[in-house]
């Protein structure tokens, strides 16, 4: 029996490594498209089993490129997102409208068995943020150009490996005082990415055509709530201040000006909307895959980094002290 290929594009961050894992050990081949094989493809080669791996070299304009990929794809999955917008074409338009919709139209020219489209949760209702309306404007190219799509809509994803938890875990680390955007009250359900790529594999094995899944994880959260279990875990003492609105547009103002920016004024926009579940669609419970993982169960397996001793902390080891002789 001839093993099904897997064309993924944005195979090389945190959702696509625990992919690759997940694909490649139940005996599908992966084509993994990076736009720097010297610098991703020795991380992507050692994500999966050798022979189920290959790896191509393109970018997101490279159209012919991408096109003689699909000759020999059975299936298609795109991981690729951006947070913020960078110069060189790297826009919210392009990356979330212009590239997804262009993949859809191969899968039909090329009549593959499913396109699965990662987006976001919590859009719908983001009228006023250039994310949200990218991600909206892009599935609707998507559902209009290819009918065997199946798009995900995660609430934040995280792992040891996400800019999530690991970030602010950093933040308060350092900082003595750390500001609550809307007073923290912002809702998540934040899922596990293996959570998450089980629920891709169960799409793609079982061909789930559902046009939007909504992905969540198995607790509500508020962002308060998630700053404090970080705290705890990382054994820190810090003050959790609200700050108003005029105040939080003028640091986003300043930190959207970083290289690698910390909040940028489409983020605190977004930050205004809950993203759990809406009711209006599927949610991956609904389609027989349910979260097992928790937030603080999970952060606390790799949260020793940011503890006093760092890698030498004792509970790593699962260190007890001694009981004193009386």
């Amino acid at each position: 029996m001839k093993a099904k290929n897997c064309l993924i594009f944005g195979g090389s961050g945190q959702i696509g490594s625990f992919l690759i894992r997940k694909l490649t050990k139940n005996n599908i081949r992966v084509t993994v498209v990076t736009r720097n094989i010297h610098q991703k493809g020795l991380k992507i080669k050692t994500q999966g089993n050798a022979g189920y791996i290959e790896i191509k070299e393109t970018n997101i304009y490279e159209e012919k490129k991408i096109e003689k990929l699909f000759s020999t794809a059975d299936y298609c999955i795109n991981l690729v997102g951006i947070l913020y917008e960078k110069k060189r074409g790297n826009t919210f338009k392009n990356i979330h409208t212009v590239f997804p919709t262009l993949l859809s139209k191969l899968c039909k020219k090329y009549n593959l068995k499913h396109f699965i489209h990662l987006s976001a949760l919590g859009i719908n209702e983001a009228k006023d943020s250039n994310y949200a309306i990218s991600k909206l404007e892009g599935e609707k190219n998507i559902l209009n150009n290819f009918s065997k799509t199946t798009i995900l809509r995660p609430s934040v994803v995280f792992s040891n490996s996400d800019n999530f938890s690991t970030l602010f875990m950093t933040l308060l680390s350092r900082l003595p005082i750390f500001p609550l955007y809307y007073s923290g009250k912002t809702k998540f359900m934040p899922i596990h990415c293996s959570d998450l790529t089980d629920v891709i594999y169960h799409v793609l094995s079982k061909e789930t055509h559902s046009q939007i899944i909504e992905c969540v994880g198995p607790e509500i959260l508020s962002f308060k709530e998630i700053l404090e279990i970080l705290l705890d875990l990382i054994e820190k003492k810090r003050l959790l201040v609200p700050i108003p609105l005029s105040f939080a547009k003028l640091t986003a103002k300043f930190f959207q000006l970083l290289p690698k920016p910390l909040l940028t004024e489409d983020q605190l926009r977004l930050l205004k909307y809950d993203n759990i579940n809406s009711g209006k669609y599927k949610t991956n419970s609904e389609i027989g895959i349910k979260s097992k993982l928790f937030f603080k169960e999970e952060v606390k397996k790799y949260s020793f980094m940011w503890k006093e001793g760092g890698q030498y902390s004792l509970e790593k080891y699962n260190y007890r002290k001694p009981d004193v002789e009386k």
